[in-house]
C-alpha cells in the first residue's frame, strides 16, 4: 500500500523538480560571465524540458497530497504540459531579445522558472490557501520580469503591474475569509459540499464574487482589464509574450477548479454575472483594438478579447450536462491560444529594434516582399486569431461555440462569432501593410526566435487538420 507521504511527494513532483532547479539556477548563475547568460538560458531550458517530459509521464495517473490541499489529476497535468511548452517559448523568445535589449541578465531566466512553478501549483491546487500561495508565486516574479529593462516605460508597467495585482489578490485573499466563515473549510470539495446542503448563504455568493474578482484580473477580462495595454506596451515584450500566455492559462485553469469543483451549487448566482463579463469582455477588446497603431497595444487588447472567448465555455459550467463539453473546449482553446500567441509575438520581437522602434503597425509594410516566410507566417497567426480556416483558431472557436449553444447561450455565440468578423478588421490591417504596401522594414535573424515562429506556424495549421486527438486529450482532462 503506498505510503502517505510518498503520495504528498508524487503529487507535486513536477512542482518540485522545477522548484529545486530553480534554486540550483539561482546559485549557479553566479558563476557565469556576464557575457554568457545564454549558458543560464540553455540550463533553465533543459529544466524545463526534464520537468516536461516527466509531467507527461504523469498522463492518466490521479493521485492527492498534503490532505487534499494539492491533486493531480487529468486536468492539472494537461495545464502543467501547457504551462512548461510556454515557459520554454518564453525562452527561446527571450534567449536573443534580451542580448539585443542589452538587459541579458541570469535572474532574467530564473524568474521565469519561479513564475512557472507558480502557475504549475495553481493548477494542481485543491484548497483555496494553496490557490493564494500559487497565485503570489507565479505574479511576484512577473512583477519584477515587467520592470527589467530599468527605463521609465519598463518600470512604470512593472508598478501597474504590482500596484493592481496586489489589489486584485487582496479581493482573494477577503472572498477566501468569507467563504471559510461560510462554510467553516478553505477545501474546494468540502465548500462545495456545505454549499449543497443549504447551510450557507449570500457570504459564500459574495466570497465567490470575490474570488472571480481576483480571476478576472489574471485573465484581463472586462471590467478588470485595465492594466493590460499598459502593461503589456511597457514591459519587455519577450516577457509580455509569456505574460500573455502563461499568466491567461494560470488564471483560467484556477477559475475552472475552483468554481466547477467548490460552486456548482451557485451557478444560478454567477451565470448572469459571467455572461455579461464573457460579452462585454469581447465586445471591447475586439472594438478598442481597432483604433491602436502600436502592435503591442493591438495584441494587449486582442488578449482581452480572447479572455472573452474563452469565458463564453465557461458560462455553462454549472449545468452538469455540458461541463465536461465546457471544460474540453476551453483547455483546447488555451492550446490554441498558446501556439498562436507565441508565434505572432515571436513575429514582432523580430521586427523590434533596440531603440524601441518597429513597434507600428506601419513598420510592417513591405514585409511580405523582403521577407515572404515572414509574412506568410504572421499571416497564419493573423488568421488563427481571427478563427479562420485552415487554421487552429477555426477549430478552438468552433469547440468553443458550440459550449456555449449545448449550454443554451445561443445569442453569447452569435456575439462571439459577430465579434469575431469583426476582429478581422484589424488583424487583417497587419496583413495588408504586410503585402500592399512598400516599405523597407529590417528583420533581426535569430536562431531560437526563428525556431519558434516555424513550430507554431506548421503546428497551427497541421493540427487543424487532425485536431480530434488534441480534444479528446483535453477531454480526458477532466474534473472529478
Amino acid at each position: 500500500m503506498t505510503q502517505p507521504q510518498f503520495t504528498d511527494f508524487y503529487t507535486l513532483l513536477p512542482f518540485t523538480i522545477l522548484v529545486v532547479w530553480a534554486c540550483v539556477l539561482l546559485l549557479v548563475d553566479l558563476f557565469i560571465p556576464k557575457n554568457r547568460k545564454s549558458i543560464t538560458a540553455a540550463l533553465a531550458a533543459f529544466g524545463l524540458a526534464v520537468t516536461l517530459g516527466y509531467t507527461i509521464s504523469q498522463i492518466g495517473v490521479s493521485s492527492i497530497g498534503f490532505n487534499g490541499m494539492a491533486v493531480l489529476d487529468g486536468f492539472s497535468t494537461f495545464a502543467n504540459v501547457l504551462l512548461l511548452i510556454s515557459g520554454l517559448f518564453g525562452i527561446a523568445l527571450a534567449h536573443g531579445y534580451t542580448k539585443r535589449m542589452g538587459i541579458q541578465r541570469g535572474e532574467y531566466f530564473t524568474l521565469i522558472l519561479f513564475s512557472v512553478t507558480g502557475m504549475m501549483l495553481m493548477a494542481q491546487a485543491a484548497d483555496l490557501i494553496i490557490v493564494f500561495l500559487a497565485l503570489e508565486l507565479l505574479s511576484i516574479p512577473l512583477y519584477v520580469l515587467a520592470a527589467f529593462t530599468r527605463k521609465v516605460e519598463s518600470e512604470e508597467s512593472g508598478v501597474k503591474y504590482f500596484l493592481l495585482g496586489a489589489f486584485a489578490t487582496g479581493f482573494v485573499v477577503y472572498g477566501t475569509a468569507l467563504i471559510f466563515g461560510s462554510t467553516g473549510t478553505t477545501s474546494l470539495t468540502e465548500i462545495a459540499a456545505a454549499a449543497s446542503n443549504g447551510s450557507s448563504g449570500l457570504l459564500l455568493s459574495i466570497g465567490a464574487a470575490l474570488l472571480l474578482v481576483g480571476f478576472g484580473f489574471k485573465v484581463a477580462a472586462v471590467p478588470f482589464h485595465m492594466w493590460t495595454p499598459d502593461v503589456y506596451q511597457g514591459a519587455p515584450t519577450s516577457v509580455t509574450a509569456f505574460m500573455s500566455s502563461g499568466a491567461k492559462i494560470a488564471g483560467f485553469v484556477a477559475l475552472l477548479r475552483v468554481f466547477a469543483t467548490a460552486f456548482p451549487s451557485l451557478s444560478s448566482d454567477m451565470t448572469g454575472i459571467l455572461w455579461v463579463m464573457s460579452a462585454l469582455t469581447m465586445i471591447l477588446g475586439n472594438l478598442v483594438a481597432i483604433s491602436q497603431t502600436n502592435i503591442k497595444r493591438m495584441l494587449a487588447y486582442s488578449s482581452i478579447a480572447h479572455a472573452g472567448y474563452i469565458l463564453m465555455a465557461f458560462v455553462p459550467y454549472g449545468n452538469k450536462d455540458v461541463v465536461s463539453t465546457s471544460i474540453a473546449a476551453g483547455l483546447f482553446y488555451l492550446l490554441t491560444y498558446v501556439l498562436t500567441n507565441f508565434g505572432a509575438w515571436a513575429v514582432v520581437i523580430s521586427l523590434e529594434k533596440a531603440e524601441g522602434k518597429g513597434l507600428e503597425i506601419s513598420d510592417y509594410a513591405g514585409l511580405a516582399k523582403k521577407y515572404p516566410a515572414l509574412a506568410a507566417a504572421m499571416v497564419v497567426f493573423m488568421l488563427s486569431f481571427i478563427g479562420f480556416p485552415p487554421t487552429l483558431g477555426m477549430v478552438g472557436k468552433f469547440y468553443l461555440f458550440r459550449a456555449a449553444l449545448a449550454g443554451g447561450f445561443t445569442g453569447l455565440a452569435i456575439l462571439g462569432v459577430v465579434t469575431s468578423l469583426v476582429s478581422a478588421y484589424y488583424y487583417l490591417r497587419i496583413v495588408v501593410n504586410m503585402y500592399m504596401r512598400e516599405g523597407d522594414p529590417v528583420v533581426e535573424s535569430e536562431p531560437w526566435l526563428t525556431f519558434t515562429i516555424v513550430v507554431t506556424a506548421v503546428a497551427t495549421v497541421v493540427l487543424s487538420f487532425v485536431p480530434q486527438f488534441l480534444f479528446l486529450l483535453a477531454s480526458t482532462a477532466l474534473l472529478k
